[in-house]
């Protein structure tokens, strides 16, 4: 891992390379998602189905052959080992718990003119939920994305996921049983996303689109956005580390580990104020590294994009976390709640030493999806609010026309606007 120093002239700019990252468009992607997606829609089902013969070597005559069933999803979760079934239960119950918490009530109150002014919240009428299969199956996303939808009350959730040469992932599917999945369908990649968006003969249209996918969905999701609502477009993950002396290495270095498996563009970065930490760190990488099964892709994520990085104190570090505003951020001190009220921009605050950062992305209860590549500035991790709607009331007798509607007149005609202020000049003045 590179070293680098907060006193050093050239710091703002080294940091400012490590934090870069490529996000040009593949033309070569871009053309294919454009033309698979142009297909779906204009030729619905038909087009899934070449599609989902082509790329994943499953064959079928209709659609409704590749939707499993419920009782299929039961099967998944009743036959899953005890231990595995009881850890993905108690996942599922905390992440329901916390995002209860979450749901958002409609309001009103009658102001000093007696207008009576509101908000009404609904939730959406249908989401779909996109799961990655095969190899790359998580059954925590399928937990983060569709609790948070199912607490928010959506009318349905449809989960599409694709099955490589038929091969079906039964904690993906058990996570859809316990998390309140309504359909699932076996099907995977752009074709998918067009499905969702634009609905076919059998898969109806859905309002959002959420989950991840690998850069053909991604290329999807982008351009299906403005039909359908979507989560976000997420970067590679990042962690964050501030640490003072009161942190174990070893433990620290793990936490760098587990994001950095996560594949070669994952981030992990160390700060500390702490010069000899830094170094028993290094030590502890170099130690543990080549007892992990994925030490080719960690080795190669923290070469290219991981970093120890010394600093003055630990409130230039709240700073520089601020900056990178960081998809996950653990603070390993001893006094964590003091370093709180410093952070402005994170995704998810893991607080002390005990607080690893893989809690939250299974169980711990806060949503795992979360902003990348400092849109933690202005945006926040998935939740039900993301499958609410607001929508504004606004009840208005006679004498509050009277009241209001000279100021709408004088305003419209300021905007050169003449029939919204006889509209509001009508209600008063006739």
């Amino acid at each position: 891992m590179r070293r680098l120093d907060t006193t050093n002239a050239e710091f703002s700019v080294q940091l400012d390379a490590l934090l870069h990252v490529d996000v040009s468009v593949d033309a070569a992607i871009e053309q294919t998602v454009s033309e698979i997606l142009q297909r779906v829609r204009s030729e619905g089902d038909a087009a899934l189905l070449e599609y989902t013969h082509r790329f994943d070597s499953v064959s079928a005559n209709v659609v409704s052959e590749l939707e499993l069933s419920k009782a299929a999803l039961e099967q998944a979760l009743n036959g899953l080992p005890s231990g595995q079934r009881v850890a993905l239960e108690r996942a599922a119950d905390r992440v329901r718990g916390y995002h209860e918490h979450q749901r958002a009530e409609s309001w009103s109150y009658v102001d000093s003119s007696g207008a009576r002014l509101g908000q009404k919240i609904t939730p959406l009428d249908r989401a779909g939920l996109y799961v990655p299969g095969g190899k790359a199956a998580y059954p925590s996303s399928v937990l983060m994305n569709a609790i948070p939808a199912s607490v928010a009350g959506v009318g349905e959730l449809i989960m599409v996921v694709p099955t490589p040469r038929g091969e079906r992932n039964a904690l993906v599917l058990a996570a859809a049983c316990l998390a309140g999945v309504h359909r699932v369908f076996t099907i995977g990649g752009a074709q998918a996303v067009g499905a969702l968006a634009y609905g076919t003969e059998t898969i109806p249209q859905v309002d959002k689109i959420v989950g991840p996918g690998n850069s053909y969905v991604a290329a999807a999701k982008r351009r299906v956005f403005g039909t359908v609502g979507i989560d976000m477009i997420a970067g590679p993950s990042e962690v964050l580390i501030i640490a003072d002396s009161s942190a174990n290495p070893d433990w620290v270095a793990m936490d760098l580990f587990a994001q950095a498996e996560h594949d070669e563009l994952a981030q992990s970065i160390l700060l500390s104020p702490d010069s000899e930490f830094l170094v028993k760190v290094e030590r502890s990488v170099q130690r543990l590294l080549p007892t992990m099964g994925r030490h080719q892709v960690i080795r190669a994520s923290l070469a290219g994009r991981g970093a120890l990085v010394k600093v003055r104190d630990l409130d230039e570090a709240c700073e520089i976390a601020n900056r990178i505003a960081p998809e996950h951020l653990e603070l390993a001190v001893d006094s964590p709640d003091c370093l709180l009220d410093k952070i402005r921009h994170a995704g998810a605050i893991f607080m002390g030493h005990y607080a690893s950062e893989s809690l939250g992305d299974y169980c711990a209860g806060p949503n795992h999806v979360l902003p990348t590549s400092r849109s933690a500035r202005f945006s926040s991790p998935l939740g039900v609010y993301d499958f609410q709607k607001r929508s504004s009331i606004i009840h208005a007798s006679a004498a509050v026309a009277a009241e209001l509607g000279p100021i709408a007149s004088v305003l419209a005609h300021g905007e050169g606007l003449t029939a919204h202020a006889r509209a509001a000049e009508l209600r008063y003045k006739d």
